[in-house]
């Protein structure tokens, strides 16, 4: 069966078609609306997936946010545009006529990750994904954790600097608002100043003394937090995903910062097998189980 999977992120949409043997077909982008109108939003949709729906039995959507009830509950309003609530669930329904589920984003990617590492007896793990935001999710003792509220594995939210910048959940010092792509392009000064977090890592590769402290201080914090996630939840391995977490020279970053903390704390990290593609067969996955589930 042919599911119509959905990743909505603050940079971009994606939309694919997936088998249940996950072979993926079609991929469509789109920007993601800069706007705070649920209307951007379904109209970006509609032109997504329009042009796949019809070859599709269920759609499964992954998407930054907190999901709950099949609504999108924006934890950091900033990461998508300043919109705070979305009917993720009854639009794409409407939209596309087909059964419908949503799942958070880097929730649905720790899925496929782990499903690509079950042959190594891998059982508790996390995945995180470090891009316009920072995001998580951990799988213990072989289930996703999910959350009563959908709020699990936003470890982007927690804290890393009590004295840092103001986090657009409200909270100050986030490991979100300093190792994001937004919080890179946030702190930069002087020449660096207006420029987005590629170009800054553009800038990094060429040497420029700023930029490289800037991408430092990133992949510090992550170590940090990875070290507090292995003290959490004891898992056995972490992988890394986004497009600043598989950025070129981002990864070794993160490993030679975390070898600098106790032993106790360090884990095995490596990059996300799937790629940028993981949210999109991680929700595919999800969909698939739980069409299962419920027949």
């Amino acid at each position: 069966m042919t599911t119509l999977a959905i990743d909505i992120g603050g940079t971009k949409l994606a939309a694919a078609l997936v088998t249940d043997d996950l072979l993926l077909c079609d991929r469509r982008e789109l920007p993601t609306p800069a706007s705070k109108t649920a209307d951007a939003l379904n109209t970006a949709l509609e032109a997504l997936v329009r042009p796949l729906c019809m070859r599709a039995k269920r759609v499964a959507i992954a998407s930054t946010g907190i999901i709950r009830e099949g609504n999108l509950i924006a934890i950091n309003p900033q990461n998508l545009g300043g919109l705070m609530h979305f009917p993720l669930v009854k639009t794409l329904r409407e939209i596309t006529g087909l059964p419908t589920l949503a799942i958070n984003d880097a929730q649905a990617a720790a899925w496929a990750e782990y499903q690509a590492m079950m042959a190594d007896k891998v059982s508790d793990m996390a995945f995180i994904t470090v891009s316009t935001g920072v995001g998580g999710g951990v799988v213990s003792n072989g289930t996703l954790l999910t959350g009563a509220g959908g709020l699990a594995g936003h470890l982007g939210h927690s804290l890393a600097d009590p004295d840092g910048p103001l986090c657009g959940c409200g909270r100050v010092g986030c490991v979100e608002a300093i190792a994001s792509g937004r919080g890179i392009a946030a702190a930069a000064t002087d020449d660096l100043c207006g420029l987005d977090a590629k170009s800054i890592f553009t800038f990094a590769a060429q040497g420029h003394p700023q930029a490289r402290l800037l991408i430092q201080h990133s992949a510090q914090t992550l170590a940090r937090m990875i070290a507090d996630l292995k003290a959490l939840t004891d898992c056995q391995c972490v992988v890394v995903g986004g497009s600043i977490g598989l950025a070129d020279g981002y990864l070794p970053l993160v490993r030679d910062y975390l070898a600098q903390e106790p032993a106790i704390y360090q884990v095995p990290l490596c990059a996300a097998h799937y790629r940028h593609d993981a949210g999109l067969l991680g929700a595919a996955l999800w969909g698939k189980e739980r069409s299962h589930d419920n027949r």
